[in-house]
């Protein structure tokens, strides 16, 4: 009869031996890997190794114990490799050997590898988890400390102190008191300027610990501390370190801090109302209007006065005109959307002032309400940043440009309100727009963010970067770059469609050269001061163009245009700078007249000029002009008329296809039959 499938027989092969299958004193000895873990088989079979891992802590528990200094340091070293193991540790354990450990490192009488094999030993049981941390006693952090605070010379010993006293306030309130009082953030700044990676990433971890578990009022005290200009720089020189690094520990720790730095701005951002309000808005009032603002028992019409002040609160864009207070009822942003305010109207005021009077000069429709902005982007920042979570344990996502300003929230709000306006008047924005550019401005955002700019300069200019157009650019990229549009029958499909997409343009190109345009003529002073007017035959076989008084207000008939040129003597159309009248000796090469200009070619001599009244009429014609002489259209007009009419031609054939996998090859053509029997014979 075979063994049972769950039973592995083995032997045991003793150096220069015979292998064995029986053992004596079988209690004596436990498998355990041989890889560099050295962990014992499986908790699963825990219960046929008890006595042998019991017999080895014990002997351990005695061996650390030795006189001899040399058994005693190759016990420790065994120690701190068996501890990873929480069955021996369990052991171990039981034997009280925590608080054995304890008392060697209170005593101070170790040094060296063996209190750094003691340290290790002392780490790895308790990250098991097994005994709780409000067992220690204070002596035992003092020891631990001191070796934070008296920069001991192994490193070893310096980085298992601060694995110890991270543990120590994560896990217990009562040692967080009693490490706070033993531990400062300037005793552990010092550790930040050294060379070591993972002491610099565990000093990192202790502040960040800290931080979590401090009071409110101590918390803004180590921020303070921390935005120092001298100790801020000492932490950027650890965020560039850390970036070359690319290590995920290092960028975790500074995740953290970053969060819980953020998470200083909750107070404000759950605030509804604060006894400062009223005088931060009359400041607000003041630095916009240059206005003074009165006290409550001044004297004159009071009705006069309060007209006064809601007019100007709806210039500086507040939904409530008559208590703008309102408008920080909402919580978040609370009043943390008010400190932003009031932060950008004090130190960037020119850029402030701008904003408010240039859209207070708009129609109502159009303005961008810099009051309801703000609000409403504090919001977001809140949102892009997580203001107000805990951190999460595998989040690595930190921003080094937030590391270099003691006020970054504030710096980062500056930048984007200002993109916010910037993008308002790209978008030609009303009122009813007002959520679609929220999207765009948070888009333009986290594009920019997730370069990692090192600096809230080179943010800003990543910003500058991602305007609009861009944005609808990249849009449009990215749909086009879907897997769907890259797979080859889709790649196909485009290719027999483009040539329709393309007559199209060149049938809409040829309709507006029919339709016609008016052209401004340049005299020898380069004025554009005179008017004239060309169009095309509806049969596209001549042009039709001559000399007008005035801007017409509609198409002009062919016949009150007296000159004409057939499209068959046409040789050429050149653009820029290879135009003739762009050539004239004394003329003023105007970058914006250049790109508008275009002409064209006839007879051996013959020369038609044009200046286009703007881009699109420059495409248009330009387009025209080659379709007529059977050229490619080559405009940016063209080019972009054609990727949204494919795009949009590709999904309207697609729609029937919505969810169905498109194979990458067309199905194999079936075999001829064997014969044509089948074929029904009409006869």
């Amino acid at each position: 009869m075979p063994p049972p499938a769950d039973i592995v027989k083995v032997a045991i092969e003793w150096p220069g031996a015979f292998p064995k299958w029986s053992l004596t004193n079988h209690e004596y000895y436990a498998l355990q890997h041989a890889d560099s873990t050295n962990f014992y088989i499986t908790e699963k079979v825990r219960k046929y190794l008890w006595t042998s891992l019991a017999q080895t802590a014990l002997q351990l528990h005695e061996r650390i114990q030795s006189s001899s200094m040399d058994a005693k340091l190759e016990a420790l070293k065994d120690l701190a490799s068996y501890s990873r193991d929480i069955t021996f540790a369990q052991e171990f354990i039981n034997l009280d050997g925590i608080s054995l450990l304890t008392q060697m490192v209170e005593s101070g009488t170790d040094f060296g590898d063996m209190l750094s094999f003691t340290l290790t030993a002392f780490v790895e049981l308790m990250d098991h988890g097994i005994v709780s941390w409000d067992t220690f006693s204070v002596a035992f952090i003092k020891k631990i400390a001191s070796y934070v605070s008296k920069f001991p010379s192994d490193i070893a010993i310096l980085q298992r102190s601060l694995a110890i006293l991270e543990s120590m306030v994560l896990n217990s309130h009562d040692l967080y008191q009693k490490v706070a009082q033993e531990i400062t953030i300037g005793q552990l700044i010092p550790h930040l300027q050294g060379a070591d990676q993972e002491i610099q990433t565990y000093t990192i971890a202790v502040i960040n610990a800290l931080f979590l578990k401090a009071p409110d009022d101590r918390r803004q005290e180590m921020a303070n501390i921390l935005a120092q200009k001298q100790l801020r720089a000492i932490i950027l020189q650890y965020v560039i370190r850390a970036q070359r690094a690319i290590n995920n520990e290092m960028a975790h720790q500074l995740y953290v801090l970053q969060v819980l730095t953020f998470n200083l701005l909750e107070d404000r951002m759950m605030t509804k109302m604060d006894p400062q309000i009223r005088d931060i808005i009359f400041e607000l009032r003041r630095i916009a209007f240059d206005a003074e603002s009165e006290p409550n028992n001044s004297g004159g019409n009071v009705e006069k006065r309060k007209s006064m002040y809601t007019r100007d609160y709806k210039k500086l864009g507040f939904i409530n005109h008559v208590n703008p207070a309102m408008d920080f009822t909402q919580t978040p942003p609370g009043m943390l959307a008010l400190d932003n305010m009031l932060y950008f109207a004090k130190h960037q005021q020119d850029a402030y002032i701008r904003i408010v009077l240039e859209n207070s000069s708009r129609e109502d429709k159009h303005e961008c309400p810099f009051g309801r902005s703000s609000i409403e982007l504090t919001k977001m920042l809140c949102d892009i940043l997580k203001v107000g979570e805990l951190p999460s344990e595998t989040c690595n996502d930190f921003h080094p440009m937030f590391f270099t300003h003691d006020r970054s929230f504030e710096e980062f709000f500056c930048i984007c309100i200002q993109l916010l306006n910037k993008t308002w008047k790209e978008m030609r924005a009303t009122s009813e727009d007002f959520n679609k550019v929220m999207q765009v401005v948070k888009e333009q955002i986290m594009r920019a963010l997730t370069t990692k700019p090192s600096s809230l300069d080179q943010f800003k200019s990543k910003l500058q970067n991602l305007s609009y157009a861009e944005i609808l650019k990249i849009r449009q990229s990215e749909r086009m770059n879907q897997e769907d549009f890259q797979s080859r029958p889709i790649l196909e499909l485009k290719e027999k469609i483009q040539p329709e997409i393309l007559e199209l343009i060149k049938q809409q190109r040829l309709n507006r050269l029919v339709e016609g345009t008016c052209f401004r003529k340049l005299n020898s002073r380069r004025r554009q001061d005179k008017f004239w007017y060309c169009r095309l035959s509806p049969n596209h076989k001549v042009l039709h163009y001559g000399d007008l008084e005035e801007s017409p207000q509609g198409e002009v008939p062919h016949d009150s245009l007296q000159d004409k040129l057939p499209v068959a003597d046409i040789k050429a159309v050149v653009t820029g700078k290879d135009c003739p009248h762009m050539k004239e000796k004394g003329a003023k090469q105007n970058k914006e007249v250049l790109e508008l200009a275009f002409s064209i070619l006839y007879d051996s001599n013959g020369q038609l000029n044009f200046i286009a009244p703007d881009k699109h009429e420059y495409c248009v014609w330009t387009d025209g002009l080659n379709a007529l002489l059977g050229k490619d259209m080559m405009s940016e007009l063209t080019r972009n008329d054609l990727d949204t009419l494919l795009s949009m031609e590709i999904k309207l054939r697609l729609l029937d296809l919505e969810n169905i996998q498109i194979p990458d090859a067309p199905p194999p053509i079936p075999k001829e039959p064997s014969n044509y029997d089948f074929v029904y014979d009409c006869n």
